[in-house]
């Protein structure tokens, strides 16, 4: 959905990256989790962290840091594990992304989402859904079933299929 389709107030997990914020839809919300182990597995991506066992599930998780070409941050108690809902192909699947914090669910009304801006070609925005403004303050909302490529998604699911052991 675009901005353009964006006709009714939303809440939003907003959570910080470094000293920016973004937000989730709160449908594709699941729970937020204190850092916990996560157990790494070979080969797998860089931004992908590891796995988790969430009440007996195989959870991956990844670094959204990495995935933005951040610098890796110490954890700190502030450091959480938000698990979400993504629909990949026609399959819904959890991910737990992990964040340096969670600010808030708030609400946004429509005039306060703007479009993502477009900064030439090569800037791929379109995983960004909108910018939304609260006090003064840039939010940038994440379309979640587009922050990865068809390809990582697959990876994910294949981790996300595997049996505990």
């Amino acid at each position: 959905m675009s901005v353009d389709g964006i006709t009714e107030t939303n809440q939003y997990l907003t959570f910080k990256l470094d000293d920016e914020i973004y937000a989730l839809g709160i449908n594709h919300v699941r729970e937020v989790l204190d850092f916990t182990k996560i157990t790494r597995v070979p080969r797998m991506p860089d931004f992908m962290c590891g796995v988790l066992n969430l009440r007996g599930g195989v959870v991956p998780v990844v670094d959204l840091r990495i995935k933005f070409a951040m610098p890796v941050k110490e954890k700190t108690v502030d450091t959480c594990i938000i698990i979400i809902e993504i629909t990949i192909g026609e399959e819904e699947t959890l991910l737990g992304i992990m964040a340096d914090s969670v600010q808030e669910v708030m609400s946004l009304e429509p005039d306060q989402i703007k479009p993502p801006p477009k900064i030439g070609t090569r800037l791929k925005t379109e995983f960004i859904k909108g910018m939304g403004k609260k006090n003064d303050e840039f939010i940038i909302i994440l379309e979640c079933d587009k922050v990865f490529s068809s390809e990582e998604l697959v990876v994910v699911q294949d981790f996300e299929s595997q049996p505990e052991a």
